[in-house]
């Protein structure tokens, strides 16, 4: 049996479609393949009659001994039902349909409630199959954040940079030429010599000469007069004409002008969009010039194009600082990390039916906290190994990376800021490594990356090297106010001078915690300028100090000194400070040791902790070395 076919109109955007008649006695329910609708249709049969019980005609037969016989059909055609009543009181007949009316509508009621009611289910399954399908993507690419980018290129496309975009309004076009206007013409002159102009003569006229010559007389006056009349239409049609030719030109002379002026305004346009464009592509190869070049605020915004393009998690903000110290070739990252309690953990969804609900299970906290820590090292590592690699001018050196997060407190509900993880690598370490293979915490590690074990317990830890920037106070070309001593400059002031004050400074640091510092004899051969005693059970104990006052940055030797000074002290931590920055050795030598890196920065920060006020000038201290060297020398 061939299928039937019915049409059915949507009726929320009126779309026509069509569904097969089999099915929708099952299921009732569509869904609008234009806009989505779901609504129930309601099934009819082919008098256009919802689908119910119905009948067929009432026959009624006369017995030959007086009965009477009644006797009606009766069916449904969802059910697939028929019944023939008989009866031989029309009444009890009629009560009979009715009681089967009633009852096979009923069960088809139910038929199509249940068969809804599955369909539901059927869908709301397939919704949560999709939510499950769409959950388990999400974590996916979470723990793919380093090895599903390796393969693409980091370095930014200059070409790709300039706009291209072309003008987008095409010329004028030459305006359509008006018809040009046709010209009366002008009648023939009459001729003297025409026939209509010449006497005819008759006898009389040969034999009697005035009447001859009145003849000619009068045909002279009708030639006058017509030549009068054709002259005074030959003048109205060459002015008509002349006008015509007038008007004409002149609206020519309109179209041609109007076009010569959107032309001329079409090409100042144009000219102004190209302008703005080449000024585009001019600037962008002024930047690349100016990265090429290893100017330090091009590379640092180069890098950030390089941070901004990268694609990651929705999850991920994004957001970061950075700073490039072009002395040593450092970029300091201080990148903006999720909380956990940001990260998608949903894991499966299912649809109850006894309850008409959404169950949905999540990751264990066990497995979130090890999703977490996982995506925090391979960010990492991975924002780090693309500077490097999209760093073509070779301008960096290494890359420290310092993850900030902010998160809810657990232990006092109050929000705090805090870095959980800091790591330097060079561009030689990361091309050491295969990043496609590595464990990213194992990783980590290898580059001594500092770090709790938990990260997601929000530990803070210190960075390896802060932001610079993050101090105002801190620059080479102009002075701020309340000094140490007025108008000094830290990087030049006495190398007396700044171990004291650096031995002061901690005093003031350690005896509010209630330790001890007892401060050594002023030298000037690299030993020990300070011993500290903390008191605390756990990090605590000696601590030897180191004070350099440079102008330039600070080697791995003077980092190798400290560390020998600290063995033989037996000192259980050694502090270097400085007034300017150290090299990526240097802060790859300290990396596992007990040793902490103090730079001008942090140095600056120290002292305003203790109501004291500085500025670092690194430029006026190194102009100021070579004047002593020069004086001297003569």
């Amino acid at each position: 049996m061939a299928a039937i076919l019915i049409t059915i109109p949507c009726p929320t955007c009126g779309h026509n479609f069509q569904k097969m008649l089999e099915r929708l006695q099952d299921d009732p329910s569509v869904l609008c393949p234009r806009c989505g609708g779901n609504f129930d249709v309601k099934i009819q049969d082919a008098h256009g009659r919802e689908m119910t019980t119905k009948f067929g005609p009432v026959e009624v037969r006369h017995g030959a001994r007086g009965s009477v016989s009644v006797s009606v059909e009766v069916y449904h055609q969802g059910l697939n039902r028929h019944r023939l009543i008989r009866g031989q009181d029309a009444k009890v007949v009629h009560a009979k349909m009715d009681h089967q009316a009633a009852e096979w509508d009923a069960l088809w009621e139910k038929k199509v409630a249940a068969k809804r009611q599955m369909t539901m289910a059927e869908r709301k399954k397939e919704e949560a199959a999709d939510r499950t399908s769409g959950a388990q993507r999400t974590l996916q690419a979470l723990r793919e954040v380093l090895s599903s980018f390796l393969s693409e290129s980091k370095e930014v496309d200059w070409e790709a940079l300039k706009d291209e975009t072309p003008f987008p309004r095409p010329a004028p076009a030459a305006p359509k030429r008006p018809s040009r206007p046709e010209q009366d013409p002008i009648p023939e002159a009459p001729s003297r010599t025409s026939p209509e102009y010449q006497p005819k003569f008759g006898i009389l006229d040969k034999l009697i000469k005035s009447r001859r010559a009145g003849k000619e007389s009068w045909n002279a006056k009708i030639f006058e007069l017509d030549t009068t009349k054709w002259e005074a239409k030959r003048d109205r049609l060459t002015a008509d004409n002349a006008a015509k030719s007038e008007a004409y030109n002149r609206e020519l002379g309109d179209l041609e002008s109007a076009h010569a002026r959107a032309v001329e305004q079409w090409d100042a346009e144009r000219g102004a969009f190209l302008s703005k464009r080449r000024a585009q592509h001019d600037a962008t190869d002024a930047f690349r010039a100016r990265y090429e070049g290893k100017e330090p605020t091009a590379v640092a915004d180069y890098c950030e194009m390089v941070l901004t393009s990268s694609e990651y998690p929705d999850c991920l903000p994004k957001e970061f600082a950075l700073d490039f110290i072009p002395d040593t070739g450092v970029l300091v990252v201080n990148y903006k990390l999720p909380a956990p309690s940001d990260l998608p953990t949903l894991s499966e969804v299912k649809y109850v039916q006894s309850s008409k609900s959404f169950s949905e299970k999540s990751l264990s906290e066990v497995n979130a906290a090890k999703l977490y820590d996982d995506l925090i090292y391979q960010v990492a590592l991975r924002a780090s190994n693309d500077l490097l690699e999209a760093d073509r001018a070779s301008a960096l050196t290494s890359v420290v990376f310092n993850g900030f997060v902010t998160a809810v407190d657990k232990g006092t509900g109050n929000e705090v800021t805090a870095c959980i993880i800091s790591m330097q690598a060079s561009r030689e370490a990361l091309r050491a490594v295969n990043l496609a293979k590595v464990d990213p915490k194992a990783c980590f590690r290898q580059l001594k990356g500092v770090g709790s074990s938990k990260l997601h317990s929000i530990t803070p830890v210190a960075p390896i090297v802060n932001l610079r920037r993050e101090d105002s106070r801190f620059i080479p070309s102009y002075e701020v106010a309340e000094r140490l001593s007025e108008g000094f400059n830290l990087a030049a002031m006495d190398w007396e001078d700044f171990e004291h004050l650096i031995r002061e400074i901690f005093e003031k640091e350690f005896t509010s915690s209630g330790g001890e510092v007892r401060v050594t004899q002023a030298s000037r051969d690299g030993g020990v300028d300070a011993v500290a005693f903390d008191p605390d059970p756990i990090r605590g104990g000696k601590i030897v100090i180191q004070a350099k006052r440079y102008a330039y940055t600070v080697g791995v030797s003077a980092v190798r000194d400290l560390y020998g000074t600290l063995m033989n002290e037996g000192a259980t931590k050694g502090i270097l400070v400085t007034t300017s920055d150290y090299g990526p050795d240097a802060y790859e030598f300290a990396n596992g040791k007990p040793i902490t890196l103090l730079n001008g920065a942090n140095l600056l920060h120290l002292l305003e902790k203790h109501g004291a006020k500085a500025h670092i000038n690194l430029a006026e201290a190194r102009i100021r070395a070579v004047g002593r060297s020069a004086a001297n020398v003569s």
